[in-house]
């Protein structure tokens, strides 16, 4: 967790609501919006700058929760309908002050038109089982989460990871944290890390067999998650952030259509 600066975002204290402010414009032209909340109050803190994990000339920084509340699933259905992203205990929002280009997004399911590509993936993967379980450890996850990113990663931070870095990762306590396994003939080829959300899920992160790469099991997992809020009676599956002609960001404009979080609301991305 980064190091916060010592001073508050906003403090406010209404019965049932909090006080959000338009954070993606500069002090002290700072805009004011009432959201309903299942909460008496929420303090929000800015983290100190350090490097862009996307952009090498660059530094980020989150607007967090109060560190020393405890978060649950109330306030975090509301939190991820603005634009938060849950990282293992930690809900965060990108706020850099000189950049924008982080946008949460999300797929409205029900209005979702599958491409011809993708059917091709369902296609590709037509004898892959999926099953939902609860979140938690066991050494074929953890083997099949190393080697993913020791194939991804080789030098970055998140490679050879430990037992701990995959168990504060990937699920906390207090998240309704789902793995949706994906086998064929009982082997385990990808898992897809799902929040359930009152209002949709949260596709938290997929790890895969990095020797299938000819099957696209990232696309796959997404394309059953949306299945999977269908199933259970939900609108949205979050993506986590966009960013335009970004490579790593890239794949997230083949899910149409796609909405994202810009001026403190959802608008589609085709609009903006």
């Amino acid at each position: 967790m980064r190091i916060l600066r010592q001073y508050l975002v906003t403090t406010v204290t209404l019965k049932s609501r909090i006080l959000f402010r338009d954070f993606y414009r500069r002090p002290p032209a700072f805009q004011t919006k009432l959201v309903t909340m299942n909460t008496r109050h929420l303090q929000l803190y800015i983290t100190t700058e350090s490097p862009c994990s996307y952009f090498d000339n660059r530094t980020s920084r989150n607007l967090v929760p109060d560190p020393k509340l405890r978060l649950n699933m109330p306030i975090y259905n509301q939190l991820i309908q603005h634009g938060f992203r849950r990282s293992g205990t930690y809900c965060y929002r990108p706020h850099c002050n000189d950049c924008q280009s982080c946008l949460a997004c999300r797929i409205p399911v029900n209005s979702f038109a599958i491409s011809r590509s993708q059917k091709r993936c369902l296609k590709a993967n037509q004898n892959v089982k999926q099953t939902a379980v609860s979140a938690g450890f066991n050494e074929e996850y953890f083997e099949l989460y190393r080697r993913y990113l020791n194939s991804r990663h080789t030098d970055g931070s998140m490679a050879d990871p430990e037992e701990e870095d995959f168990k504060q990762f990937l699920y906390c306590k207090w998240s309704d944290t789902q793995f949706l396994e994906q086998r064929i003939d009982g082997r385990l080829v990808a898992v897809a890390v799902t929040d359930i959300v009152s209002d949709g899920i949260s596709a938290v992160y997929s790890f895969f067999d990095p020797e299938m790469a000819k099957n696209s099991l990232g696309t796959y997992c997404v394309l059953k998650q949306i299945d999977y809020a269908r199933e259970l009676g939900l609108d949205y599956v979050y993506l986590g952030y966009w960013i335009k002609n970004h490579p790593k960001m890239h794949y997230k404009n083949n899910f149409k259509p796609l909405q994202v979080y810009r001026d403190e609301q959802w608008q589609s991305l085709n609009k903006l």
